[in-house]
């Protein structure tokens, strides 16, 4: 799902106002390219100071991606979000060798250091970046732990209704019913509702999913066996809805939401007293006693 951010020129908003009332299925076309189309990276690909990592590919379809992996211990993956990298993740790294564990990063397709995906360059979808999840788990074997971050989350729970089994699950501001986001999408764009519902059926149509498999409330009885979950949320997120967050926790049966104060999308990956939260929720105390030497 492109940023809102980088959707709000004015030209923009006028074809696609023109679009919705004179050609709403011409407009659609357009809106479902942008909304598969990930923003451009704004983060930072730097890893200094991280102990050296095992680098791996694994292959997804007739694609590669690309990952790193430190450690020895119960498995923790690290799963990015739309258009971010597992870069972003790196600061729970040193924190999760300390308590034992052994810590698998990957970059989704069409994102980081891997290929581009099957609809191109800066282009993927829901179920695609669950794929490589579900290559990246094939080959270093069980999650004891997922921690996610937004689209990110989704994709797990995509996985997980699968069949990926994980003991402890940590979803950092995710979005967990997309429907909501395609008003706002349509908002930034200044389209209505003409263009929003072919958008939606033509989306669904690419990736042969309704969009009701994406909603993790209403899914959540989909899902064989429910692990512990952690949710940390800010209510001031301007990328993903806090709402998405009190939704979750009100169905998943042993769930533990975190109320983050002014750390917006991003900062939470970075807070360390979220990280520690996260590391102690992930970690009981009989797996802690064997930690992961950190040079």
């Amino acid at each position: 799902m492109a940023s809102f951010s980088s959707l709000k020129s004015t030209i923009v908003r006028s074809l696609f106002g023109t679009l919705e009332r004179a050609a709403p299925d011409l407009g659609a076309r357009w809106a479902e390219r942008l909304w598969l189309t990930l923003p451009r990276f704004r983060g930072t690909h730097r890893t200094a100071g991280l102990p050296l990592a095992e680098t791996f590919r694994v292959r997804v379809h007739d694609r590669h991606v690309s990952g790193r992996a430190w450690g020895t211990g119960p498995t923790v993956y690290l799963v990015h979000g739309w258009g971010g990298a597992s870069t972003q993740l790196d600061p729970f790294v040193r924190p999760l060798l300390a308590t034992g564990h052994r810590v698998i990063a990957f970059d989704a397709l069409s994102h980081g250091d891997s290929d581009p995906g099957h609809h191109g360059p800066r282009r993927s979808t829901i179920p695609e970046m669950a794929d490589a999840l579900a290559a990246v788990v094939a080959k270093h074997g069980p999650a004891h732990a997922i921690i996610a971050h937004s689209l990110g989350c989704t994709a797990t729970f995509f996985a997980m209704r699968a069949g990926l089994p994980v003991r402890r699950l940590v979803f950092l501001a995710p979005m967990t019913q997309p429907s909501p986001y395609t008003v706002l999408f349509a908002a930034a764009l200044g389209f209505d509702e003409r263009i929003r519902t072919r958008m939606e059926a033509r989306a669904a149509q690419r990736v042969g999913r309704p969009w009701s498999d994406f909603d993790m409330p209403s899914q959540v009885g989909e899902v064989g066996r429910l692990p512990s979950l952690l949710l940390v949320h800010d209510p001031r997120d301007r990328e993903t809805r806090y709402a998405d967050s009190l939704a979750l926790h009100k169905v998943w049966p042993h769930a533990e939401l975190v109320t983050a104060s002014d750390l917006g999308h991003w900062r939470i990956l970075r807070d360390p007293m979220i990280i520690d939260h996260t590391v102690s929720f992930i970690t009981p105390s009989a797996e802690a006693v064997n930690p992961t030497r950190i040079a």
